[in-house]
């Protein structure tokens, strides 16, 4: 029973981020529509991004709480209704402002989905095996991205010419909200939440264990890799497209790459090297990548260039999930996890306003991802390299 739980803890977990990767990265594939039915500026487009990312904080917060207090599960089920909701009614946007206003609040729900489910399938999996299974959920977004891509590929072409073609694609966003009726019947609690509260009395506050605080320094690092993974990411779809590619087979690369890299650097954070050598490792085969992912033009150069820059920036996000949850006791994980890995995207979500702008100032858009890509990415490895060997990272004595 105790094997069924976990996986079906899994599956919950997985899901859940991969529908919100999902309804996250929809949009980025028919920006270029929405930009001329909205008349809005190349900034004006990285800033719904950007708003996304920024709003994930607080829902992070929010729900990492929710998640503490009343259990993993519950949180869980309501951000995944949240965000469907709102990516329901971004199709109803008349204007940029409402548009805006939509993503943002979508942003809350992503937050708090992250803050509720990584905890949840941490807690039901031995120790010596979070790493692998952090980096596997991890990987989730990108089978968001990839279906994303596959439903513009295969679905979008038979209502492009309609009026309300991109608004489609953005209303299939709520399916995934169908996702909480098995979550709810299906899916356990925690069992580590579930012994801590049997553990404390009714009216116990629920405080952080002693020497534990708030890790700035990880969430500086994690946000360096933000940085660079959104740069690549988030106007992959458009750059694509814009020069006359079908985005499936590319954005497919990218993310297929990504979520063999967060099984794999999920691995190697378990090892002697830790979660900041898997960081710092990757980076350097993202640094050795970006040459080749300028300079593509053909498509085996780019499908190389691609799947090496997902693997290498979009897989050491693999390592967050196990990386941060051992940072905290079980009493204050929803809330740390989800305010520590949300303030990294947070320092990420300024990487789609910055290439926006550079590309209404006249940079090339392949340009202006790689110079903020290169920029990220060496100040992760900067920071990885000072973590690892001259401030080894805090951890608790004995993760549960």
């Amino acid at each position: 029973m105790a094997d069924t739980n976990r996986w079906r803890a899994f599956a919950a977990a997985f899901l859940g981020w991969m529908l919100d990767g999902y309804d996250f990265t929809i949009l980025t594939l028919v920006l270029i529509e929405v930009q001329q039915e909205l008349s809005m500026t190349s900034a004006q487009a990285g800033a719904l991004g950007t708003v996304t990312l920024l709003t994930r904080l607080v829902g992070g917060a929010i729900g990492g709480r929710a998640a503490d207090r009343w259990g993993r599960k519950t949180p869980l089920v309501i951000s995944i209704v949240w965000f469907s909701i709102f990516s329901l009614l971004s199709g109803f946007s008349t204007s940029y402002w409402w548009l805006f206003l939509f993503r943002a609040l979508f942003g809350l729900g992503m937050g708090a989905e992250w803050a509720a489910g990584m905890p949840l399938v941490l807690e039901h999996w031995p120790e010596r095996l979070r790493g692998v299974i952090s980096g596997i959920v991890q990987g989730a977004f990108s089978w968001g991205f990839i279906l994303a891509a596959a439903v513009v590929q295969f679905a979008y072409p038979y209502v492009t010419h309609a009026p309300w073609g991109w608004r489609a694609m953005l209303w299939s966003g709520v399916l995934p909200a169908l996702l909480v009726l098995w979550v709810r019947r299906s899916v356990p609690e925690s069992p580590v939440w579930l012994a801590g509260k049997a553990a404390r009395p009714e009216d116990a506050p629920t405080t952080s264990a002693p020497g534990i605080g708030f890790p700035l320094w990880p969430a500086l690092l994690l946000g360096a890799v933000m940085f660079a993974y959104q740069s690549v990411s988030f106007w992959y779809g458009t750059l694509i497209r814009a020069e006359g590619h079908s985005p499936l087979i590319y954005v497919a690369a990218l993310n297929l790459g990504g979520i063999a890299g967060a099984a794999v650097w999920g691995a190697v954070a378990g090892t002697r090297l830790g979660p900041a050598g898997a960081i710092a490792t990757g980076g350097i085969i993202a640094i050795a990548s970006l040459p080749i992912f300028v300079m593509s033009t053909e498509a085996i150069g780019l499908l190389v260039a691609v799947t090496a820059m997902g693997f290498a920036v979009g897989g050491v996000i693999g390592v967050a999930p196990v990386y941060i949850a051992n940072r905290f006791p079980p009493e204050r994980r929803g809330w740390g996890g989800g305010v520590v890995y949300h303030s990294a995207a947070a320092v990420g979500a300024a990487a789609p306003l910055v290439i926006g702008a550079l590309h209404d100032g006249g940079w090339m858009l392949r340009d202006a991802m790689s110079l903020c890509a290169a920029g990220a990415t060496l100040a992760a490895i900067a920071m990885a390299v000072r973590e690892r060997y001259l401030f080894p990272r805090v951890m608790l004595k004995k993760p549960v």
